[in-house]
């Protein structure tokens, strides 16, 4: 199990991360408002708009599903139950946690979880 210091650190990288992720998720937005006002002379300007509009939109909608998950994972540092893992109750190795500091299985509950939700 993680011990403090180590939750600490990854408390900060997950900050970190939902700070960076909270500006992109503001600049596609901006993006995808300042793709709806551009003016569209030709068809290929229309298509070009869509695709990029359509960029934009589902990198918007990755980086909220990751922002919801690193906001869970801070909530579960508040609440000590971060690094437990959700189906086993289990610790997470730290490794794993050091991949992906918002992961709420442990590896063998993730692979469960993966082969029942695909």
């Amino acid at each position: 199990m993680a011990n403090t210091k180590q939750i600490d650190e990854l408390k900060i990288i997950l900050t970190e991360r939902k700070e960076l992720i909270e500006k992109n998720i503001q600049g596609s937005r901006d993006s995808l408002d300042s793709l709806k006002n551009s003016e569209c002379n030709d068809d290929y300007d229309y298509a070009e708009v869509s695709s990029d509009s359509f960029k934009e939109g589902i990198i918007a909608n990755q980086q909220s599903k990751e922002l919801s998950e690193i906001e869970d994972a801070l909530k579960r540092i508040e609440n000590k139950t971060y690094g437990i893992c959700e189906m086993c109750d289990e610790s997470i190795a730290i490794g794993r946690l050091r991949a992906k500091p918002f992961a709420k299985f442990c590896t063998p509950c993730r692979e469960i979880y993966e082969s029942e939700n695909n």
